[in-house]
């Protein structure tokens, strides 16, 4: 697997756990075309790991001050009608690649996530903030609005009225405000943003890997069908996953009252 990239940095943890930083720190990591396409090969490689070398993934942003502030500006002033197409369909494409992957996807938003880099956010399963970090859509102060699937996945993160007023006003609003919408599901200061990303990690870690991973695709599918679908879709799901050693492990490890250790098969 490649781990040199232009405007990425991937690290890869423990147990199956990988870091993805967005790395253009003097940006504040502001999203471009390079971004985005390194970023689709990484999720891309990640996607097609077992579960044994892929487990959970991790973003933020590199420095102190942003997770992502946005989309480059220069890039997109340079843009027309047909390149402005192009460009948001790749940008929506990466980030519901997040939603594909079979593996948890979580945000530990370290700053600005603003425009593009709050869509990003808003791609990953959940979202950890730091106490400083703000969110934000601010496209209509530039004429435009949110590309990368913001007016869809806010609506539905926050609910379409405060969806309105945050974008339609472009403002800003802190890490406890964000939580208090639901939009955000921890803050914590700074320094400890990391380790309480990590924490429940682990915590995911010891439950059963195709299990979290349908659990994913049950909740992810089932929120676009009507609720007889969905529970019916759900229903199905469950019942593959007694196709799994896992399940035996599981449920023989409970019996037994002893941990299961659980393969990933």
């Amino acid at each position: 697997m490649n781990f040199s990239y232009k405007t990425l940095l991937l690290e890869q943890k423990p147990n199956g756990v990988w870091l993805l930083t967005i790395n253009r720190p003097e940006a504040l990591n502001a999203l471009n075309s390079m971004v985005l396409n390194e970023m689709g090969e990484v999720l891309r490689q990640i996607g097609e790991m077992p579960y044994e070398d892929a487990r959970a993934l991790v973003i933020t942003g590199a420095g102190e001050k942003a997770f992502v502030a946005g989309a480059d500006i220069k890039e997109i002033s340079e843009l027309d009608e047909d390149k402005a197409l192009t460009f948001a369909q790749r940008g929506q494409s990466i980030f519901h690649e997040l939603t594909l992957l079979k593996i948890p996807v979580i945000a530990a938003v370290n700053g600005f996530a603003l425009g593009g880099g709050c869509e990003l956010a808003l791609g990953c399963d959940f979202i950890y903030a730091a106490d400083n970090a703000k969110f934000g859509l601010p496209e209509v102060s530039l004429g435009l609005i949110p590309g990368f699937g913001g007016t869809v996945r806010m609506a539905r993160a926050i609910g379409a009225r405060r969806a309105r007023e945050l974008t339609y006003t472009g403002g800003m609003i802190t890490s406890d405000e964000a939580f208090r919408m639901g939009l955000v599901n921890k803050v914590v200061p700074a320094a400890e943003l990391m380790s309480t990303v990590m924490k429940t990690v682990d915590a995911i870690l010891s439950k059963a890997p195709i299990a979290v991973g349908q659990a994913k695709k049950s909740i992810n599918q089932g929120w676009d069908m009507d609720i007889d679908a969905a529970q019916k879709n759900e229903a199905q799901i469950f019942s593959e996953l007694f196709t799994t050693e896992d399940v035996k492990e599981g449920t023989g490890a409970f019996i037994e009252k002893r941990k299961a250790q659980f393969k990933g098969h």
